[in-house]
């Protein structure tokens, strides 16, 4: 359990590091809108989400968020003793993702994190955000518990599952900054502080929701298939 935990803690961190930070360090440039910025930063969290499941996927299964956790423990897939763990280990890493972002590019630039209202490009509502984020999560778990169902498909799952959330992400950017992932969101919330502290219970409300409902529907799923 110690190397599962460790896992996620490391994934979760550089998830945040290596996704929000292109978005920071890209954004930095920018000055007008270029939808090229788009396609760069949902690549940057797609294909670190890659590097990470290669890394990692063999020791803990590189969930390295809440909301596939969820997914997973309402699926029947892990124990509700691992799904704490691992989501304490997720937020934690999260956190510490968040505190080298601080270090790196200092608090007025965000940190890359989620936001609707005046913290999104699209100017995006309250209730605009929730189904949006809600709905992105459900597609993704919905996937990630298909593709690895199966063990002659682990070779390619991290791949697919990579560039899922790229694709996502193009999609959510501009509502939100798309999500996803409670402990993505929470750790540069934290340290970028006011409206995006405020508003972080959104990302973790949506998402969750989002990974029950996909575990809902892959169990529906699967039963006719079966």
């Amino acid at each position: 359990m110690i190397r599962k935990i460790a896992a996620e803690f490391l994934g979760t961190m550089l998830l945040v590091l290596f996704g929000c930070g292109s978005a920071v360090a890209i954004n930095a440039k920018v000055e007008t809108f270029d939808a090229g910025v788009y396609v760069f930063i949902a690549l940057a969290f797609g294909l670190a989400l890659v590097m990470l499941a290669y890394a990692f996927g063999d020791v803990s299964g590189t969930h390295v968020n809440p909301a596939v956790s969820l997914g997973m423990l309402a699926a029947g897939r892990m124990s509700i003793k691992e799904f704490c763990a691992y989501v304490i280990a997720q937020f934690a890493g999260g956190i510490a993702g968040g505190a080298l972002l601080l270090a790196f590019f200092g608090k007025e630039t965000g940190l890359g994190s989620n936001g609707y209202a005046e913290n999104s490009a699209l100017n995006s509502s309250l209730w605009q955000a929730l189904l949006i984020e809600c709905i992105l999560t459900f597609a993704f778990v919905l996937l990630i518990l298909f593709v690895t169902d199966k063990a002659e498909r682990s070779s390619v799952a991290g791949l697919v599952i990579g560039l899922t959330l790229a694709v996502i992400h193009i999609l959510g950017l501009p509502f939100t900054g798309t999500s996803v992932n409670p402990a993505r969101s929470f750790g540069p919330a934290l340290f970028a502080g006011g409206s995006f502290l405020s508003q972080v219970w959104v990302f973790i409300l949506a998402p969750l929701a989002g990974g029950a409902l996909a575990a809902v529907a892959y169990r529906l799923l699967k039963a006719k298939k079966e």
